[in-house]
């Protein structure tokens, strides 16, 4: 999901060293598509007319290969009386043993991945430039992925260093036993062309077969890529829209006597309830799921029987009728490998089609209650014992859970505040500071894990939370420019979904929800330390590189004048709980009370 450039480089391990569920079920039958033979009864036994195929999928892992911490590592479950409860879940520990259970008496099962499987990963996959993720993936057996816009993190040249194998250019190898061999599985980049040559720069479709069944796997991520991923990471490629880039793909196969055909989508939506099992195909459910996934939803081929997505770490499995008008399933997993999703697609051999009457699928819970797969203990053991000396050091203290939840988080105003001190300690001019909320990716817990004491954070939980090489850099706004871009936040490319800058001590203003666009932002009440902004001034204002290129639909930070860049953020974030916490004196969980909210 969501935003920020790259990924921890070797200067921060220099840096670091130097300082030393239940299961739910959701189905959903659906009508034939166009020249179905309903009459015809489904039969999915030896080697009749219909074959059950298992399709497993998920999305989103980013790395996490460690069971995640705090919300981001449990997920809801509604209950039957209609009440919810939340459930502890994902590991690839877990996941490996829930998947490997799934396949039993599956012959024909396909494990596949909608995109984000790397990038602002934990700092045991991280540090390593995500070598770890890939060998774990392996081992899970996963057959295909679409990329997403975290492939890009580190640039192209990487992400084929990732698919192909190789030592790190400037890095080297991290295991003198053997040389880093790369994905078993193919990265598919279907829209994602080479600007001088116009060629997909990886495969832009896969088929799996076997025993005669053929499944067609198109590989997309969101045209938006650019958008939020830095500059560098995407130079010289050219991002195309999603439907038009699956319906050529679909016409490809198609020709090649590949029917049956699954689009791997690194884009989603948002679903009405955010409960695991909500059914969104119920009556009375309401509008089931909305956001940018609808429209290529009803707009992609007919000849594309499901769609696996992902980006808005988001769960659901729900139908959204094709351009035929025909229901067909679109799923995605949630994120960090807290779910997986079991579709069924029934293969019809006479016609190389999936019989979509038969079609249902369901998201289940990675619980935590299952055995751990030794293969991947053996894997983060080995990670972890690299990394330990870098990830256990301590930083600082906290009262309580440092949460990263609401519109204005806790945590986002304690880095929002970490990065004005670092900004002072540059130029004492400066003003204010702004964090993107998806630059965040983690809460900070209160609970002790592993040796550490309660309220102790690491330099490796710091890492989980601000995982992005970015640096805290300084601009110069005027008030006008100030205003505008904090109306940015829920106009233009941000106003279907809204980012909510984290904003520093000081800086305060309403956010009226009952309005639309940018009068949401209540311009009058914008205010620093009590007066007004003042349109023809200017002030001296503190972002991440990210932001200041523009990043996540905030042109207007883009335009500041007197850029100075400055040092690595998550240094900034460590020296200021070091500055500003002891175990005596542990930092207070923020109020979270700078912006007033009207509903």
């Amino acid at each position: 999901m969501s935003p920020t450039p790259r990924h921890r480089h070797t200067h921060r391990i220099l840096a670091a060293a130097a300082g030393l569920a239940t299961v739910g079920a959701l189905a959903a039958a659906m009508p034939a598509s166009a020249g179905q033979d309903n009459a015809t009864p489904l039969h999915h036994h030896g080697s009749g007319r219909y074959q059950d195929v298992q399709l497993l999928s998920f999305n989103d892992l980013h790395g996490n290969l460690e069971p995640p911490s705090g919300s981001s590592g449990r997920v809801t479950e509604l209950q039957a009386d209609g009440t919810t409860k939340t459930i502890d879940a994902g590991g690839v520990e877990y996941l490996a043993t829930h998947l490997r259970q799934a396949r039993k008496n599956n012959t024909y099962s396909i494990t596949a991945a909608a995109g984000d499987m790397v990038g602002a990963s934990p700092l045991i996959s991280g540090l390593f430039h995500d070598e770890p993720t890939i060998d774990a993936l392996n081992k899970l057996d996963l057959d295909v992925t679409s990329v997403g816009n975290h492939e890009f993190d580190e640039g192209a040249q990487e992400l084929a260093r990732l698919q192909n194998g190789g030592c790190h250019p400037k890095d080297g190898c991290y295991d003198d036993s053997e040389t880093f061999s790369g994905a078993n599985f193919p990265y598919l980049a279907a829209n994602v062309t080479d600007e001088k040559t116009g060629r997909p720069i990886l495969k832009p479709y896969w088929v799996w077969k076997k025993n005669g069944v053929k499944v067609g796997f198109i590989g997309v991520t969101l045209e938006g890529t650019p958008n939020i991923v830095s500059a560098e990471g995407v130079k010289g490629l050219k991002f195309g829209d999603e439907v038009e880039t699956i319906n050529k793909y679909a016409k490809v196969l198609q020709r090649q006597g590949v029917k049956s055909i699954v689009a791997l989508i690194h884009e989603g939506g948002s679903p009405a309830s955010a409960a695991y099992n909500y059914d969104c195909d119920s009556p009375g459910a309401g509008d089931g799921i909305s956001g940018p996934i609808v429209d290529i939803a009803k707009n992609v081929t007919p000849a594309v029987d499901a769609l696996v997505t992902g980006h808005t770490h988001q769960a659901y499995a729900c139908t959204i009728p094709d351009p035929a008008g025909n229901p067909r399933m679109v799923t995605s997993a949630s994120s960090f490998g807290r779910l997986y999703t079991d579709t069924t697609l029934t293969y019809d051999r006479w016609t190389g089609d999936i019989a979509r009457t038969a079609v249902k699928s369901a998201n289940h819970v990675v619980t935590r209650d299952v055995a751990k797969a030794a293969d991947m203990t053996a894997l983060i053991t080995k990670w972890k014992a690299l990394s330990a000396p870098i990830a256990s050091r301590p930083i600082g203290h906290i009262a309580g859970e440092i949460g990263n939840t609401g519109t204005e988080s806790p945590l986002g105003d304690l880095i929002a505040d970490a990065q004005l001190a670092y900004a002072k300690s540059v130029d004492p001019e400066a003003d204010l500071a702004v964090m993107n909320p998806g630059g965040i990716r983690a809460g900070l817990t209160y609970t002790a894990s592993g040796s550490e004491g309660d309220g102790v954070v690491t330099y490796g939980e710091a890492y989980t939370v601000q995982p992005f090489s970015n640096t805290v850099n300084l601009v110069n706004l005027t008030g006008a420019q100030l205003i505008t871009a904090l109306q940015q936040q829920v106009s233009g490319a941000n106003e279907a979904s809204p980012k909510i800058l984290q904003i520093s001590s000081g800086l305060t203003y309403t956010l009226d929800l009952t309005k639309t666009g940018a009068a949401r932002v209540v311009a009058g009440s914008i205010k620093l330390n009590g007066t007004a902004i003042d349109p023809t001034a200017t002030y001296r204002v503190a972002m991440n590189s990210f932001l200041a290129g523009g990043g996540d639909g905030f042109a207007e930070l883009g335009k500041g004048a007197n850029v100075v860049v400055g040092g690595d953020d998550l240094a900034a974030f460590e020296s200021y709980l070091t500055a500003n916490s002891s175990a005596a004196t542990p930092y207070p969980v923020p109020a979270a009370d700078r912006i007033t909210i009207v509903k």
